[in-house]
């Protein structure tokens, strides 16, 4: 399947016993065929309202994205899947993009929890070429105590972790000495007055539509700097 064909759904298999949706939105500019494997949060699926935005942010900045469902909101279910299951699901889909797409680039991630099983994925081995984290739950919400940050350090791939500086599920204080541990491949970029879902308050004199322009341009300007690196 060529990179600039147009929108594809698909059935992926996940180990012997399921399948799941997923689907490919063809960057809407030039693209030098970079694939993002985008997952959905615990309380979203693939469609849901803020998937599709940044999704066609994304697309806007030339990156191909594709979508999918874990296993729990294919069965039309709230309660995640248990972390390994997530992670599996991660893998399966990624490696029917390699198959359908053959990407030049490969980056994976996505918002909250499916950005995390993404990045303990890539933390135990899994090669990408770079990790594109959309509020990133450092903790639960209320539990500043429990910081999921124990497989970061093993990340061998460019990072790119955005979060807003309203995020309860990221306290910023927190977030900033555990990335000052972290090696240089790790970039941290904050959205101003943004909370965990990237929505803003009209107080703040920025919308949300704001909010998303800058995602797409640090996006934009991490990538420059991982191909030059690459080059």
């Amino acid at each position: 399947m060529a990179l600039n064909a147009s929108n594809a759904e698909w059935r992926i298999n996940i180990g012997a016993d399921e399948t799941t949706s997923a689907v490919f939105s063809p960057s809407s500019t030039a693209s030098n065929g970079a694939v993002f494997v985008c997952a959905h949060g615990a309380g979203g699926h693939m469609a849901d309202k803020g998937m599709l935005a940044v999704s066609d942010e994304l697309c806007r900045r030339g990156l191909h994205v594709v979508r999918f469902n874990f296993p729990y909101r294919e069965k039309h279910s709230s309660r995640p899947d248990p972390m390994p299951r997530l992670m599996e699901c991660v893998a399966a889909v990624v490696a029917h993009v390699r198959r359908e797409l053959s990407p030049r680039q490969l980056l994976l991630g996505g918002r909250s929890m499916g950005g995390r099983a993404a990045s303990m994925l890539v933390a135990d081995g899994f090669t990408c070429d770079g990790l594109l984290l959309l509020a990133y739950p450092l903790h639960p919400a209320g539990q500043p105590d429990r910081l999921r940050v124990a497989h970061l350090e093993r990340i061998r791939a460019p990072v790119l972790c955005l979060n807003g500086t309203r995020d309860a599920l990221c306290e910023q204080d927190l977030m900033t000495r555990a990335v000052a541990r972290l090696s240089d491949l790790w970039t941290m970029h904050w959205l101003q007055g943004a909370d965990h879902s990237f929505h803003v308050l009209k107080s703040s004199g920025r919308t949300d539509a704001d909010v998303l322009e800058e995602v797409g341009t640090a996006y934009g300007d991490w990538h420059a700097r991982l191909r030059l690196d690459e080059s």
